[in-house]
């Protein structure tokens, strides 16, 4: 019952601000509600205070006792939602798919179906001694992608 509430008021508030969504939502035992939200920009804490609100003000404690942490996606995790993919065009990512090859490279699109990297890597020459550097490219159908993280650099 709880559960389906609180659907709803996401629901509610993801119309009302369609650049922010849904990644994570585990309501616990206790009725920890546990929500966490990405945006097609960055996600500031006025908009994980805007969808607390939206959920927490449309609850009865009186009815429920709850407890209610709005967070949004944290650098380092693991990207899941097709429209954090998009988000990242340009970015350098690591991707594992389901038989644990890893590569990382640009991401260089991200459609419906699946995402594409592209970059360098040294190879033997076909002919002679030495090594040349060709470009790479792995398309990879979401469905295939155990984990994908943006890599984090500091220049």
């Amino acid at each position: 019952m709880l559960e389906k509430r609180v659907v709803e008021l996401l629901d509610a508030a993801f119309e009302e601000r369609p650049d922010l969504f849904l990644i994570d939502l585990d309501i616990s035992t206790g009725n920890v509600i546990k929500v966490i939200v990405d945006g097609d920009q960055d996600v500031k804490v006025s908009d994980c205070i805007f969808v607390s609100r939206a959920v927490e003000h449309q609850l009865d404690r009186e009815e429920q006792d709850f407890s209610l942490e709005v967070t949004s996606a944290g650098v380092g995790k693991p990207l899941k939602n097709y429209r954090q993919f998009v988000k990242n065009i340009g970015r350098t990512l690591e991707i594992t798919d389901r038989e644990k090859t890893k590569e990382t490279g640009v991401l260089e699109s991200a459609d419906k179906d699946q995402v594409t990297i592209t970059w360098k890597a040294r190879e033997p020459k076909p002919v002679g001694k030495g090594k040349v550097t060709v470009e790479k490219k792995w398309s990879i159908a979401y469905e295939d992608i155990k984990q994908a993280k943006v890599v984090i650099t500091f220049n």
